[in-house]
């Protein structure tokens, strides 16, 4: 029992070592340097200096990320509820295939395709062009805040749309056939008898979505220059610029309030008894 016990310890180990030192021991000391300036007293200055340069900043990153995760939702249940009703069985191949995509595309990579994608001479202008359906004078970019939303979604979308989709598979197909039988549409349906059953792998998923684009640096920092722009684009500045790291710090905590929230709810649901 007792070389059991040392065994396991000793295959623990080294991913609890990893953990304390990449992710706790970071945590933690940007926590406290949140509350302390640059001659090691307690202040909120820190807290008061990024509300009072970024407070603009911090509402532009809630309402991007939120609108973001709204669209994620709703393409998720829609991409979701075509494969699970669908009755065009080579549509469903196709769209099976193709929302898959940027599931394992890194965000900087991402962030790219899209920089070029998007820009007012990018694919998708000259693509218009070529069709005759935008005249060349009148081109239009969308490197702002729509690229940024268009980026987070084209990337969360998949992972969402694939936990609701396996989630949709494992229903009982005999509720939606009754429904059926007795002349319920497919939106009503769906809406109705499919999405009530599947909402906790629907809200788990965005949960994790909205963790993720709160912490994403190269979207923002390549789709758009403009100000408005997020917190973690003045966080990099803030070190990379002045080497203020209690600014930058009291923005993470701010982050982290906003993230935790979210990781509340993730835990209420995971620790709920069924």
């Amino acid at each position: 029992m007792r070389e059991n016990r040392f065994l396991g310890l000793a295959l623990v180990t080294p991913a609890l070592a990893t953990v304390l030192v990449l992710f706790v021991y970071p945590l933690g000391y940007s926590l406290v340097t949140a509350f302390v300036d640059k001659g090691g007293a307690l202040t909120l200055g820190n807290f008061a200096r990024a509300w009072e340069f970024y407070r603009g900043d911090i509402l532009f990153t809630v309402i991007i990320v939120c609108a973001s995760t709204a669209l994620v939702a709703a393409g998720a249940i829609g991409i979701g509820g075509y494969v699970t009703l669908g009755e065009n069985p080579r549509a469903v191949a196709i769209l099976k295939w193709l929302y898959r995509w940027p599931l394992f595309i890194p965000f900087v990579v991402a962030a790219q395709c899209m920089r070029t994608f998007l820009a007012k001479n990018g694919l998708m202008n000259n693509s218009l062009v070529a069709l005759d359906l935008v005249d060349p004078a009148n081109t239009f970019g969308l490197l702002d805040w729509r690229g940024i939303i268009i980026t987070f979604v084209w990337k969360q979308l998949p992972f969402v749309a694939l936990l609701v989709c396996g989630a949709m598979a494992s229903l009982d197909r005999a509720t939606i056939e009754a429904a059926r039988n007795l002349g319920a549409g497919r939106a009503r349906i769906l809406f109705e008898i499919v999405v009530p059953q599947v909402m906790p792998t629907l809200v788990v998923g965005l949960i994790l979505s909205f963790v993720t684009m709160m912490s994403v640096l190269s979207v923002p920092l390549m789709i758009s220059g403009e100000s408005p722009t997020m917190m973690t684009v003045d966080m990099a500045f803030r070190i990379n610029n002045y080497g203020d790291y209690g600014t930058a710090n009291a923005l993470g905590f701010i982050s982290y309030l906003l993230t935790g929230a979210c990781a509340w709810v993730y835990l209420r649901r995971g620790v709920r008894p069924s």
